[in-house]
């Protein structure tokens, strides 16, 4: 681990000015980043007094490497900024707010010629309108269920609508009268985009005038003795007002705010936030952080809210528990971001003050069922890492570990997979996968993986200026490795700390000589072989014992286990092709649709193949020629089971 004192920066070169910085790892990479009203104060505040400092502040001291800095203007475009590099980098140490779960939207798909009601989760899409998030998906399949009857919107899938267009017949929504079937053309694409324009504003609060229009088509229908449509009428008046009683009142009609409550201890905070339009509660969504360093509850509300309406909608209120430290340049900056005034309000009393506390009590239980979740999860990561440290004799706890796994049958597929840890956590978006060439054993593939990935990492290296490509001297990291043609970090940017490979010395032995020959002398190797769960290191007779009851054998052992599990999944991708591959593809001017009325009129290959070419020729479309060419290509080769039940 790098001395903080080696790379604190010279007395008086650091600006009083406000700004924002950066402290990078040995290889360059960003690993946390923080704004200042004066970057001096705030960077000295690092370096005068490490034992005094937080424990996860002198991990991140001690894991970076270098710091440098940008001057800015003022404090709006330092948070500016500050979130922009943020969202660029994903530092390891910064304050992340993770989903406590994952929360349904009510999303209508404004974006397409015939808009669309369903349930989503995750990212939002450009073109949708978003309504909630709700605590359950079977919430809003019961209001959207409701307000059908009066907003008859489609709901259908694209397959589903495209279907039903070339049949001529709606599904059996549009014959029940909640769906409005343009399908079909039962109602033009302008005459459907104002039934969803009316969903959306009901969603959005807007629901008086839509009771009351119902209210008076109903009168007007009774007074003329149309009792049959002023039935139907009644029965949508009282759909919406059940979808109504749904959604608490808490505030008078026309308020729109979100309600930010939090819940902390000295190492996690859980933040609640409630969100109100038109006066009523329409969803509530839950995040939990590891704190990184000692921070106020003003600090941790000004952090929530960059990242949360980084992309969100931001509404005209924001009540929170504490004010932000730069709350007048976060006020603005949100205001810039809405197009109009934003207010950010702690409420004192009345009704807002008592919403807050029912927030803060969903808060306080949200971290006690978080606590419950992950108990001493992260001191058992730590832990675990450092025994691996301990048993490997390395110089640092390995917080990135890769391993690889080789996946075949008799040689004949083989695939190799490569899995990556940091801090204890798997990061499935730097997982790899191969299709290895060599095919001469499980040594040899391990030998040949480890290669492809270092010699890209070496070239990308090259490619960023970090290495020189003549003699292999590194020069210092300029910034995090972007491919310029997707703008994209790099592949294989960053080295591992441990490279683990499923096996026992062979492999270890071949990894290790992969790493000699490309002259990478910083990455430490072992394998762990299944039998006896042992650790073997490159060179030695005698394997690494953990203890079973290790935290570090386990990690180990689930890093190896998800290594295979990717293995497997690829190598049965890679197998399955051929399978679902039959003989029948490979008979000249023979297509998808007659391949299929084949097999549709003979159940499986196996018959086709038994056939005659009499009895083929009886398939609608297949001539004396083709069932000819058909017969001469199943029989010419042995029955097997790549071709039957295809």
């Amino acid at each position: 681990m790098a001395d903080p004192a080696i790379y604190r920066p010279a007395p008086g070169s650091i600006p009083e000015s406000p700004g924002v910085y950066r402290f990078r790892d040995p290889d360059g990479r960003v690993v946390y980043v923080g704004k200042a009203k004066s970057l001096r104060q705030r960077l000295n505040s690092y370096f005068a007094d490490f034992a005094g400092l937080h424990p996860r502040t002198q991990t991140m001291l001690t894991t970076a490497a270098s710091v440098d800095w940008t001057v800015v203007g003022n404090e709006v475009e330092a948070l500016q900024l500050e979130y922009s590099w943020i969202k660029e980098f994903d530092p390891r140490f910064n304050v992340k707010y993770r989903d406590d779960k994952s929360y349904p939207f009510l999303a209508v798909t404004m974006g397409e010629d015939f808009p669309r009601v369903q349930v989503l989760r995750g990212a939002k899409r450009k073109g949708t309108r978003y309504f909630g998030p709700y605590s359950h998906a079977w919430a809003i399949r019961e209001t959207v269920d409701l307000l059908l009857r009066v907003f008859p919107v489609r709901t259908c899938s694209a397959g589903v609508f495209k279907r039903a267009g070339q049949i001529g017949r709606p599904c059996l929504l549009g014959y029940i009268d909640k769906c409005s079937a343009p399908c079909v053309g039962r109602v033009t694409p302008e005459e459907h985009r104002a039934l969803a324009e009316d969903f959306c504003d009901f969603m959005a609060g807007n629901t008086g005038r839509f009771v009351k229009r119902l209210e008076r088509e109903m009168r007007d229908a009774a007074a003329v003795e149309e009792y049959e449509r002023a039935a139907r009428l009644r029965d949508d008046v009282q759909a919406l007002q059940r979808a109504l009683e749904k959604q608490t009142v808490v505030l008078g009609d026309g308020t729109d705010c979100d309600v930010i409550a939090l819940a902390e201890d000295p190492l996690e905070a859980a933040v609640q936030v409630f969100y109100v339009r038109g006066g009523r509660i329409r969803g509530q969504r839950g995040w939990v952080v590891d704190k990184v360093e000692e921070t106020t509850p003003g600090e941790l509300v000004e952090q929530f809210l960059l990242q949360m309406y980084g992309e969100a909608t931001i509404p005209r209120e924001i009540l929170v528990p504490a004010r932000p430290p730069d709350e007048t340049a976060l006020a603005e900056l949100l205001s810039e971001q809405r197009g109009s005034r934003v207010d950010l309000r702690v409420p004192q009393r009345g009704d807002k003050k008592s919403l807050m506390e029912t927030v803060e009590r969903n808060a306080k239980e949200s971290l006690a069922q978080h606590k419950l979740r992950r108990a001493s999860d992260l001191t058992t990561r730590s832990r675990a890492l450092q025994e691996i440290a301990d048993a490997l004799d390395l110089d640092q706890v390995p917080l990135r570990i890769e391993c690889y796994d080789v996946s075949h049958i008799q040689g004949e597929n083989v695939v190799a997979s490569m899995v990556v840890f940091e801090d204890g956590l798997v990061r499935k978006s730097e997982y790899r996968r191969f299709s290895i060439r060599s095919g001469e054993g499980d040594v040899a593939s391990i030998y040949e993986v480890i290669c492809r990935r270092f010699k890209r990492y070496l070239e990308e290296r090259v490619a960023t200026g970090e290495l020189d490509a003549d003699d292999g001297v590194r020069e210092p990291a300029v910034g995090t490795p972007i491919d310029p043609e997707t703008g994209r970090p790099r592949k294989f940017a960053y080295p591992p700390n441990l490279v683990v490979v499923d096996g026992g010395p062979a492999q270890a032995a071949a990894a290790r000589r992969a790493l000699d020959e490309l002259g990478v002398d910083d990455v430490a190797v072992c394998g762990l072989a299944k039998r006896l769960e042992e650790v073997w290191l490159p060179g030695d007779d005698q394997p690494v014992i953990l203890p079973r009851s290790s935290e570090g054998l386990y990690l180990l052992q689930r890093v190896r286990d998800e290594a295979h599990r990717f293995a497997i999944t690829y190598h049965r991708s890679k197998r399955s092709k051929p399978l679902r591959e039959s003989a029948l593809d490979q008979v000249p001017g023979l297509g998808p649709a007659r391949r299929q009325a084949l097999l549709r009129h003979f159940g499986s290959v196996k018959r086709l193949r038994e056939a005659s070419a009499e009895e083929i020729q009886a398939v609608p479309g297949i001539g004396p020629a083709t069932a000819e060419a058909i017969v001469a290509a199943l029989r010419g080769q042995s029955p097997s089971p790549a071709g039957q039940g295809s």
